[in-house]
Formats: structure tokens, C-alpha cells, sequence
């Protein structure tokens, strides 16, 4: 029994001695009348019973702090501990905080020149497809973007391999729900699906055609194209590179998976997450991921967001991940002029991300888990610890005499898995027939 709880049952004590004689000495003195002695003498003894009940209460509790609280229901955890049972599966389970979840919209937007029609979206799947649209004859937009559950849209390489086997230096993004972000590459050059089909066909790395013209010419010359072009496009004379564009982009519109487990969730299945799950959904939420990871597509560089596309990568500097995993060996969109050793990128989409990797626009991380670790640690300055300790930042704020108290500043290996079985769920199947 510790000192605080000794004294509390000295003071209650002598409390309740007190209590017993002040009782004893009101109701000789105060009511001459027998009746009425009786009812003042419940009243006021009812009192120092209940006292006297509480005071041996606490010190029970004191006492036997385990036992005791046994004999109540075990309290659920809230946000990053949310635990509800099976049994309990209701709207009611599902958590209010400040950050509205979105599910995917069933069909992508498009731009006003170039709707999608059945005989444009076969058209620029024939070209997805299509090796001949290489230098070499051996590649196609399909060789580096995967369409199968297992590659998610990408090739599963570190950096992807173009003609005559040149390997890249950058990791191929997914297709997979590309439709709906406003800028696409790694460095975010082009600003449309429209835009991003050219890049490729004339990279001298990946299908490696001499020019634009030459791949416009390569398709001309290929007689089942200019039936199909005419068909598709009546209004315009000649096959072009915009015509060959816009089919790509319109196949690559139906490449979308709005139909993952979280997304029936947010549309009401509340069985569609384990429990688990939403641990990682909370956590994801309350360590700040979502502060680039956000909206339908888990993407400011979505078209559902107003943020801007671009965040710097590493933004704490000179940490052991950067030098063991090389994240400043290419600076991305950073302006090439001002000494900086802080890349720009494009913020990913998280969909499917258990099957992109490796992870990071070098591939150098294969491990979900590991990339979790990394972006909690460069990117929000979280310490990856299981102690208790480096959960909580003090800091003293001298200006203003007061301690800044912050809490959950390290994420531990349990909050990491738990993170990861959370984007477990953001993975969506393509329908079979754009496969």
C-alpha cells in the first residue's frame, strides 16, 4: 500500500470517528422530540455509511487493482487501438474523426476531345499490347505495365528493362488507377494520360523510337490499323500521334479497381475490413499519412484534390535510410539550379501498393513493411522504436514558460503491421475483360 492511499484511509478514518460522535451529539442536542431523533439520525448515519463504503472501495481497488477490475467488460481501444469484436459488427463500430473517407468512383473521368467509345477503348488496347510500336519490335506498353493481380499494373523490377536490354533508372509506376491522378510519371511531366502515352514510345530507354513521326509512320504502314483508325476516328483524315494517344489513354481509363475491400467498406459493408484493418485505418490517419495519401485514389496528385502533386523526398535529411537506400540519388522534379540535394516527386497513388513493389521511384526497397518504416521515419519524422519512452516528445518552450507534451511520435513493429494489413485492403481486381 503506498503512502498516497495510507493517508487517504487515516484521513478517512478519522472522518468517519468524527462523522459517528458530531452524528450522536446533533440528534441529542438539536431533537428533543424520540420521532424525530430517529429520522435525523438516518439521514445523517446514511451519510457516513456511504462515505465509509467509498473509502474502503478505494482501498480495495488499491489493494487488488487487478482482480477487481476484472469483474468489469473490457473497454475497446479508440483510434490506433480500435478492437471490436465479430459479434459487434454495425455502423456503430465505425469511428468519427476528423478525416472523411472516400471509395472510388465506379468509372474514371475523361477529358471533353476525346470521350470514350467501345471502338476507341478496343483500339487502344490493341496498341497496349502492341510490340511493334518498340524500336526493336520486342516491347509494348504492356511489357513494363503488367496487367495481372500479382504485378498490380507494373513489372515487379527494381528499374525496368527497355530495347536491346537497357535497364532505366526508375521504377515503374502502375497503370493501375492512373486514370484518375492529374499528373503522371515520377516527376510529374505530363499532365494527362493523353500526354504520358508519347513519353515511352520515344525514350531512348524504354521502346526507343527514333521520333514521334516514325512511330505515327509505323502505324500507318500496319494495314488492320487503318481500318480500325477510320472507324474509330471518322472526323479525322489520317492516322496521328494524337489519334494513337487518345485510344491508349481511353483503354487505359478502364484499367481502374474501385471494387477493393475498403472501398465496399466505405460503401457500407462494414465486414469488409478485419479488425485489424482498422487498426491501420485509424493509424494511418492519426500518424499523418493521409496528409499526402488522401482522397478515393490515396493521392494528392489525384484529380480529387486541390494540394499540389509534388512533395519533397526525403524531407528529413541526412537519416540511415537515405544512404542505405540511395533516395537522393535522383532528385526528380527538383529545379536541376539551385544546389539543393532534396528530390521532388510526384505523390504515388497507395492503391495495389502490396503488389508494386519495389517501392520508391528507384525500386530500391522490397519490403512494404520496410517502405512504411522509412516514409513514417523521412517523410513525418516518426521514431520506429517499441518503447514506451519514444512514443512522447517533451519539449520546453522557454518563450512562453510552458512543456509542449506530443504523444505517438514512434511507430512500433505491431502499428507497422498493422498499417500494412491496412493497405491490404486497397487491393482491387481488373475486370477479365481488360486483361
Amino acid at each position: 500500500m503506498n503512502t498516497g492511499i495510507i493517508e487517504l484511509l487515516a484521513f478517512g478514518l478519522a472522518a468517519i470517528i468524527a462523522g459517528f460522535f458530531l452524528l450522536i451529539s446533533m440528534v441529542r442536542e438539536l431533537t428533543p422530540n424520540q420521532r424525530r431523533k430517529w429520522f435525523l439520525g438516518i439521514g445523517l448515519g446514511t451519510g457516513i455509511i456511504a462515505f465509509s463504503l467509498k473509502i474502503g472501495l478505494i482501498v480495495i481497488f488499491s489493494l487488488f487493482p487487478g482482480p477487481m477490475l476484472s469483474l468489469f467488460p473490457e473497454r475497446e481501444h479508440e483510434l490506433a487501438s480500435v478492437i471490436a469484436s465479430t459479434d459487434q459488427r454495425n455502423d456503430s463500430r465505425i469511428f468519427k474523426t476528423p478525416y472523411t473517407w472516400q471509395a472510388l468512383p465506379t468509372s474514371a473521368p475523361y477529358p471533353e476531345d476525346n470521350p470514350p467509345t467501345a471502338e476507341k477503348i478496343k483500339l487502344g488496347r490493341k496498341l497496349f499490347f502492341d510490340t511493334r510500336l518498340s524500336a526493336d519490335g520486342t516491347l509494348s506498353c504492356a511489357s513494363c505495365h503488367v496487367l495481372t493481380d500479382d504485378k498490380g499494373g507494373g513489372d515487379g523490377l527494381t528499374a525496368s528493362i527497355g530495347i536491346d536490354g537497357k535497364q532505366g533508372t526508375r521504377n515503374a509506376p502502375t497503370v493501375f488507377n492512373a486514370a484518375f491522378q492529374k499528373v503522371l510519371f515520377w516527376d510529374g511531366r505530363a499532365s494527362s494520360l493523353e500526354g504520358q502515352a508519347k513519353g515511352p514510345l520515344i525514350n531512348p530507354i524504354e521502346m526507343g523510337m527514333p521520333s514521334l513521326d516514325h512511330v505515327v509512320n509505323t502505324v500507318r504502314n500496319i494495314p488492320e490499323y487503318q481500318a480500325l483508325f477510320s472507324s474509330t476516328f471518322p472526323t479525322r483524315p489520317s492516322i496521328t500521334i494524337d489519334t494513337i494517344a487518345m485510344a491508349i489513354a481511353s483503354y487505359e481509363r478502364t484499367l481502374i479497381t474501385p471494387d477493393s475491400p475498403y472501398d465496399r467498406f466505405i460503401r457500407g459493408d462494414s465486414s469488409a475490413l478485419t479488425d485489424k484493418q482498422i487498426r491501420g485505418m485509424a493509424l494511418f490517419e492519426s500518424t499523418g499519412c493521409i496528409l499526402c495519401h488522401s482522397g478515393p485514389n490515396f493521392s494528392a496528385a489525384s484529380l480529387f484534390s486541390d494540394d499540389t502533386p509534388y512533395r519533397i523526398f526525403p524531407s528529413i535529411p541526412n537519416t540511415v535510410y537515405e544512404k542505405r537506400h540511395r533516395l537522393n540519388g535522383d532528385l526528380g522534379a527538383a529545379p536541376k539550379d539551385n544546389g539543393s540535394d532534396r528530390g521532388v516527386w510526384r505523390i504515388p497513388s497507395l492503391r495495389n501498393v502490396t503488389r508494386t513493389g519495389p517501392y520508391f521511384h528507384n525500386g530500391s526497397v522490397s519490403s512494404l513493411e520496410e517502405a512504411v518504416r522509412i516514409m513514417a521515419h523521412v517523410q513525418l519524422n516518426k521514431a520506429i522504436s517499441n518503447r514506451d519512452t519514444d512514443d512522447r516528445s517533451i519539449q520546453w518552450l522557454n518563450s512562453n514558460k510552458r512543456l509542449r507534451v506530443e504523444s505517438h511520435q514512434a511507430l512500433s513493429d505491431t502499428e507497422v503491421e498493422e498499417i500494412v494489413a491496412f493497405l491490404e485492403s486497397l487491393e482491387g481486381k481488373l475486370p477479365i475483360s481488360q486483361q
